[in-house]
């Protein structure tokens, strides 16, 4: 199992969530989040002062696959968020020991 973690724009979540569901993944965290990269914020003007807003609000998304639908996965992410800007985010991957569902008890990738 792999877990895959993507920070995205909240704009393209609705897209790669669409897409992950018709590839049959449905379960998934979303966190609001803020942070920075190479976008580095923007700056603004605040009556008359201008000031910098180097964190900026992103959706962290996360999912645990069986290790077969990874690259698949990845690819459906990447081809539904991006723009081709700067600031289009980036995904993560990680192997996974074990899961288990509290509810049942069940292990490994029953569990998700």
């Amino acid at each position: 199992m792999t877990k895959i973690e993507c920070i995205l724009r909240p704009g393209k979540l609705e897209n790669v969530k669409e897409a992950v569901n018709k590839f049959g993944i449905h379960g998934m965290t979303v966190t609001q989040v803020i942070g920075c990269g190479l976008q580095k914020g923007r700056t603004e003007v605040y009556r008359g002062t201008e000031y910098s807003i180097n964190l900026l609000p992103k959706i962290k998304l996360e999912m645990v696959v069986p290790d077969k639908d990874v690259e698949s996965v990845v690819k459906l992410i990447v081809e539904a968020a991006r723009t081709g800007e700067i600031g289009d985010g980036k995904i993560f991957t990680y192997k996974i020991d074990n899961a288990v569902r509290i509810r049942t008890g069940e292990k490994g990738e029953e569990a998700i």
